[in-house]
């Protein structure tokens, strides 16, 4: 319900690379398709698996797209008809995979691999997986092999998380006094706002801190997320006990309670917004997150559950170094 993979047709020629053919477009007749190709393939995909027709060599061809009516489409490609002479005999070869998607199919034909759709974020999936295949390799385990790049990652960004970290902890030291400045200026929303800066600035803080360090990290975080999405790998890979296949949902639902539970000692850490309405959002998005994930794949449960609980640990380590500092501080 709540994973947004693509499924329709898709065409890859030279000129104009891999495209990918909405079947609302082919019922409005507004599909765009490769005029005046030589070279390319058609397929249809779903999720995990493509089936895709690959004609052998160069020469003229025509794809085409068409609605067949009670929800049923076709994709294809025409080849131009070879010319027999008399008492002669032709050959014409055309190649039909179905199978899995996989990136290894570039070795079948140019442009095959892109079924695995990771989107914009290729550039980043597309090496995170190999990561992740890499130690797959070495460990035999999809799920250690997710936890296991999941904390790499997290290493390799921990000054940047430190930086926000370090932010939000300040932020939550000075909650009390950002409550006190809002009980005295009432509902005059600019003399507020002008309190606040004031704040900020005399205890040298910058209120998007925390937000700039988490934003360069976020594609790199969507693209493993594709990375796990994407992967046909991953159906039917067992992980420990009761998590007989990543793909699909925990049958218990025991990974999305814990992934609720992770986000919410997250959400107590962070501090409280000045915005009463942003304040029940942040309490209400524990609980919603929860459902939500009750309808993902146990893979990308894990890989949420992993690095909410390397956030939270490095969280409270630098919450709780800026408390003790600014009791010392206090004391002396």
């Amino acid at each position: 319900m709540f994973i947004p993979t693509y499924t329709g047709p898709a065409i890859y020629t030279d000129e104009e690379k891999f495209l990918k053919i909405e079947f609302s477009d082919i019922a409005k007749e507004k599909q765009k398709l490769p005029t005046a190709a030589n070279n390319g393939w058609v397929g249809m995909l779903q999720h995990y698996f493509v089936s895709a027709w690959l004609p052998e060599g160069n020469g003229q061809r025509e794809f085409y797209t068409k609605s067949l009516g009670e929800g049923l489409y076709s994709a294809g490609v025409v080849m131009p008809e070879a010319e027999i002479a008399p008492g002669q005999t032709a050959e014409i070869k055309s190649r039909l995979y179905v199978g899995p998607a996989q990136t290894k199919l570039n070795d079948i034909v140019p442009g095959l691999g892109l079924s695995v759709d990771y989107g914009i974020f290729t550039i980043f999936a597309a090496p995170l997986f190999w990561l992740m295949s890499f130690l797959n390799g070495w460990i035999g385990n999809w799920g250690v092999s997710i936890i296991l790049l999941t904390v790499l990652i997290k290493l390799a960004f921990f000054p940047l998380s430190a930086a926000s970290y370090r932010s939000m902890a300040k932020m939550r030291l000075v909650a009390p006094k950002l409550e006190k400045i809002k009980q005295q200026c009432g509902d005059d929303r600019e003399r507020l706002n002008r309190a606040m800066m004031d704040l900020y600035k005399s205890e040298k803080i910058n209120p998007l801190g925390g937000c700039l360090p988490v934003l360069i990290q976020i594609p790199v975080f969507i693209g493993l997320y594709w990375a796990i999405l994407e992967s046909v790998e991953l159906r039917h890979a067992p992980f420990v006990g009761w998590i007989v296949d990543l793909s699909a949902t925990d049958p218990y639902f025991v990974l999305p309670i814990i992934m609720g539970i992770s986000m919410l000692i997250q959400s107590k850490l962070n501090p409280t917004p000045t915005d009463p309405l942003q304040a029940k959002i942040m309490q209400i998005m524990p609980v919603a997150f929860s459902v939500i994930f009750f309808f993902f794949p146990a893979g990308l449960v894990l890989y949420s559950i992993v690095n909410n609980i390397l956030s939270i640990s490095q969280q409270w380590y630098i919450t709780h170094a800026a408390e003790t500092a600014q009791k010392g501080a206090s004391k002396a």
